[in-house]
């Protein structure tokens, strides 16, 4: 397996509007619903790239579970489930405005029973890519490190949500991070520096590089929306002449951000699956025109675009 993907499966609840409800109004909408959650989008945007990949996750014991199930099937991807007997599947309710921007409320559910052992042990020894997030419980994310070190494969962590503070010891395990800008702050915060997550795309280069390297992470990727995206390496530079830089955002019609970062993640580590020897902003560019492709298409998973949809816009 080139790739594995840990992470979270959600099914998702869309309400599109012209503009956000205020308080104590009611707007009328157009609604969907489809297959989501942070693990599963970057899943398919690594599989829909043409890898190898495998998802690892968690679902109840309902007709939730079946849709999940269906839908992996009918795209080809191969799934390891965790059923729960405690716990629905997840659901999310999203609200996206005419601008693309979005409201999330989520129940992460069954996604919270998802064990240490159980996705340690669906990493096999031939696995060269992992990847992770943070809408499972975080000894996940300790445990499928912890293991990708064990057999030397690269350990990508996206930490989203950032429901609670990461610790060092799992930061250590991480050899490229993929933060927004709140979670970048989130992760500052952590370590007792006090950051706008609002004015991160607008420090300078060089700032923004100091700050990424307090973390203690080889690589960190900062996604900055309209703004592009910001690279910091350490030491190893991974094939790129420059020990940080910024990549330009895709000129592209977003209608909906929902999926944005998910996509970003998922093409990234399939770029580098695809080729491990090139510069690491070559994976970079094409993760980022991923993303920005995915936001002109509605939902989520669905939205995840293929190989052939990213070169033929490059």
């Amino acid at each position: 397996m080139s790739v594995v993907v840990v992470g979270s499966f959600v099914q998702d609840h869309c309400w599109s509007t012209e503009r956000f409800p205020v308080i104590g109004e009611t707007r009328v909408g157009r609604f969907s619903t489809g297959p989501g959650g942070k693990g599963f989008n970057q899943a398919v945007a690594c599989h829909r790239q043409g890898v190898d990949t495998l998802f690892v996750g968690a679902l109840g014991d309902d007709a939730l579970a079946l849709v999940a199930r269906n839908f992996a099937h009918s795209e080809g991807l191969k799934s390891h489930w965790q059923v729960s007997a405690e716990r629905p599947t997840a659901t999310s309710s999203i609200v996206i405005d005419g601008e693309g921007r979005n409201l999330i409320v989520v129940d992460l559910a069954a996604n919270q029973t998802l064990t240490a052992a159980f996705a340690s042990e669906a990493i096999g020894s031939a696995t060269r890519i992992v990847l992770t997030q943070c809408e499972t419980p975080l000894a996940v994310a300790h445990a499928v490190a912890g293991r990708a070190k064990e057999i030397g494969a690269l350990m990508v962590l996206n930490p989203a949500p950032m429901h609670e503070p990461l610790t060092p010891e799992l930061l250590a395990l991480i050899d490229v991070l993929t933060p927004n800008e709140t979670e970048f702050a989130a992760l500052m915060d952590g370590i007792g520096q006090r950051i706008d997550p609002a004015g991160v795309a607008q420090r300078n280069d060089l700032d923004l590089h100091a700050l990424a390297r307090t973390l203690g992470v080889p690589t960190v990727v900062i996604t900055l929306g309209a703004a592009g995206v910001f690279v910091s390496h350490g030491r190893n530079r991974r094939g790129d002449a420059d020990a940080y830089y910024r990549v330009a955002p895709a000129a592209v019609n977003a209608i909906d951000t929902t999926g944005a970062g998910d996509a970003f993640s998922g093409a990234l580590v399939a770029a580098l699956a695809f080729a491990p020897e090139a510069p690491f902003a070559d994976a970079v560019r094409h993760a980022n025109l991923a993303a920005g492709l995915a936001c002109e298409r509605l939902g989520t998973a669905t939205a995840m675009v293929d190989r052939a949809a990213v070169l033929s816009r490059s």
